[in-house]
């Protein structure tokens, strides 16, 4: 079997231009986790019906994510309580296009996923300026009120599809650290389909096809466990023994 560069680097490709053309900021999104190990096969697959986003050559970027939540975690309880109209707050990098944004997810009601961003020179360690003024616009939420957590780096392999408004991104290699503490996730794919309208989708019926089921847990709510030990997280259960029955072979509690 082919590496994935080499895989990837036979399928179509999209500038980043061209992809911001079909921006999806308010969509639907489904979640899939499975080893790193089948990612080569699948590729191979899915390769007559997707682009591959192409950034000076690299078809596999680096993302760089710094998470805010107020000192009691009011945003990761409203997730685990399941709460609809819910903010994530975050600055992120992307690090081949050398771009910062800072970004608000909303996640409304109607179970869709609104994404909102300002262009920011750098990253920070506190919200101001720019990030302040879209903060206090888009939410009610108050930027002396929320604190950096922790970090989220990894890789993302973004697919575009050929034929209708879906966009796939397959992440790998999750770096989580915070305050010099690292925790390195290996052999696990998070990849999340987005559409503008929930529909027919080649990524879908494939891992219908392959027996993967939709469900994860969000990389935020991930971190918030792993280095918040104490934090109250019952309702996340079976997807953490999901993701550990991915990453290890085992199905432990977590």
């Amino acid at each position: 079997m082919k590496d994935i560069r080499s895989i990837l680097n036979e399928f179509e490709a999209i500038t980043l231009g061209e992809m911001d053309k079909k921006e999806l900021m308010n969509r639907t999104d489904t979640k899939f986790v499975f080893p790193q190990s089948k990612l080569p096969e699948l590729l191979q697959v899915l390769k007559p019906h997707y682009q591959v986003l192409d950034v000076d050559g690299n078809r596999i970027s680096r993302y760089e994510s710094l998470y805010f939540d107020t000192p009691d975690f009011d945003l990761f309880h409203h997730h685990r309580r399941g709460k609809l109209n819910r903010h994530k707050v975050r600055y992120r990098k992307y690090v081949e296009s050398d771009l910062n944004f800072f970004e608000i997810k909303f996640k409304n009601n109607k179970n869709r996923t609104i994404k909102d961003r300002v262009r920011e020179e750098r990253m920070e360690s506190a919200i101001k300026n720019k990030a302040e003024e879209l903060l206090n616009r888009s939410t009610g939420l108050r930027a002396e009120k929320l604190e950096a957590k922790f970090w989220v780096n990894f890789s993302r392999i973004t697919l575009v599809s050929k034929h209708s408004a879906e966009r796939t991104t397959i992440d790998t290699d999750l770096h989580f650290h915070r305050n010099g503490i690292k925790n390195n996730i290996e052999n696990l794919v998070i990849a999340e389909v987005k559409q503008e309208i929930a529909g027919h989708s080649p990524f879908i019926r494939l891992m219908k096809k392959q027996h993967i089921r939709p469900g994860s847990l969000s990389k935020y709510c991930y971190g918030v466990i792993h280095f918040f030990k104490d934090i109250r997280h019952n309702t996340f259960k079976s997807n953490l023994r999901k993701i550990n029955k991915v990453i290890y072979g085992t199905s432990a509690s977590a």
